[in-house]
């Protein structure tokens, strides 16, 4: 079953209780003669309305051992698998990236992971303005992965019928929509990511978004195929395709979706810790679960990913957060990424905190240079940077701070 559950959006109301609020102390400060400077704070914006885990009891664990998974060394030559998190869609999933490091106890982030809107096709095509920063994190450094969702369908998370989306998918097959992958493409090697790995149509399994597989496999497929075969015929692109169903059967059979090896680079798997009262292990054998995920890309000669991992219908559950980890350092995905926000996190939902014990104790300081132990050595709490000088702290509630970014604080020297 694909998590029924929409990416971080805006929450208008409380964004617009807290425009309210903070242009009522600005009002406030300046009508005194008092200058408004944000305060530092070492807590991110969070999408959910519980603040971040910075004072969490997961910032100091124990050393956690993982059970042993049999991981080896990375052979010469191999790229060295990378992890990241999703923390938000926009701008501000850039900015919490160097906070969830820091919290990491400076672990390198390589992957990094965002979703194109899926409203409406200009916003498939990719405005500059939302991928430009991902652009330029992305060229920062040169190891480090960009991997965006790109929805098939435009009202993707509307509620479309069945027949709707078996016209829609045909349409796709036929070439329709071609001209749209095409906008998308050329964005992207202008921006300097011809390299991008691009989840395509993910989640096609179940029954939540309109680029869904069930209602024409067939459509489905060639649709697939056309859209990679246009992208891939822009010049300077070096893009990889990653085909990534959710975990278990769903509403289709994920195999009857594969699109086929020419078209498919990557195929990865979207598991969370669901359904209610399946164990790990039962989430290895089901079918068409981990263990089918990992033997199918075996056969078809591809390497794995997982770009949506993390909690769900049992809750705080550090033993699926342990086994989890321990499945990936076995199997080395090309990239794995944590969904961070509630229910799913450990960082930005307070609601996890064992879980987040165990995944924070797991990766605290990796980096790419050796494969990181199963029993982590104990980590230490970051000390929270001072405020500015002569800045006092203004309490607008955690809301407000959470849609801020941060605190603001009064200065009484601004002029």
């Amino acid at each position: 079953m694909a998590p029924q559950h929409k990416r971080a959006g805006s929450r208008r109301l409380a964004l617009g209780v807290a425009a309210v609020a903070t242009s009522a102390a600005l009002v406030a400060g300046l009508a005194t003669g008092v200058g408004v400077a944000r305060a530092a704070d070492p807590r991110a914006p969070a999408p959910t309305p519980p603040a971040p885990v910075a004072t969490h009891p997961a910032l100091r664990p124990e050393a956690v051992p993982l059970p042993s998974t049999g991981a080896t060394t990375p052979v010469p030559g191999e790229e060295t698998p990378a992890f990241g998190v999703f923390l938000n869609s926009d701008a501000r999933g850039v900015a919490r990236m160097p906070l969830f490091s820091r919290w990491l106890g400076g672990a390198e982030l390589r992957a990094g992971h965002t979703y194109l809107p899926g409203h409406r096709w200009h916003d498939i095509e990719g405005s500059a303005d939302f991928l430009n920063v991902w652009a330029h994190w992305r060229n920062k450094e040169p190891n480090r992965m960009l991997v965006l969702n790109v929805p098939m369908q435009e009202r993707n998370e509307e509620g479309v019928s069945d027949s709707e989306v078996r016209r829609l998918l045909r349409q796709g097959a036929a070439g329709e929509f071609d001209h749209h992958f095409r906008v998308l493409a050329e964005r992207l090697v202008e921006l300097k990511v011809p390299d991008a790995i691009l989840v395509l149509g993910w989640e096609m399994n179940g029954t939540t978004y309109t680029h869904r597989c069930g209602p024409d496999p067939e459509a489905w497929k060639k649709y697939w195929n056309r859209i990679v075969t246009t992208m891939r015929s822009v010049p300077g692109q070096k893009f990889r395709f990653d085909f990534t169903p959710s975990r278990g059967q769903d509403a289709v059979p994920w195999t009857k979706c594969y699109p086929g090896d020419d078209a498919v680079d990557i195929i990865g798997m979207d598991s969370y810790d669901q359904p209610t009262g399946m164990s790990f292990d039962q989430q290895v054998r089901e079918p068409y679960g981990l263990q089918a995920h990992v033997d199918f890309a075996k056969a078809h000669g591809k390497p794995i990913s997982y770009p949506e991992w993390g909690l769900f219908r049992n809750g705080d559950n550090p033993e699926y957060m342990r086994r989890m980890l321990a499945w990936i350092e076995k199997h080395r995905p090309l990239y794995n990424t944590l969904t961070d926000y509630c229910p799913h996190g450990v960082w930005q939902c307070r609601a996890n905190p064992a879980s987040a014990h165990v995944y924070r104790a797991a990766l605290f300081g990796r980096t790419d240079e050796a494969t990181p132990p199963l029993t982590p050595t104990q980590p230490t709490a970051p000390t929270p940077p001072p405020p500015p000088v002569d800045c006092t702290p203004l309490d607008l509630g955690s809301w407000v701070e959470e849609w801020l970014g941060g605190r603001l604080c009064l200065r009484f020297d601004w002029w």
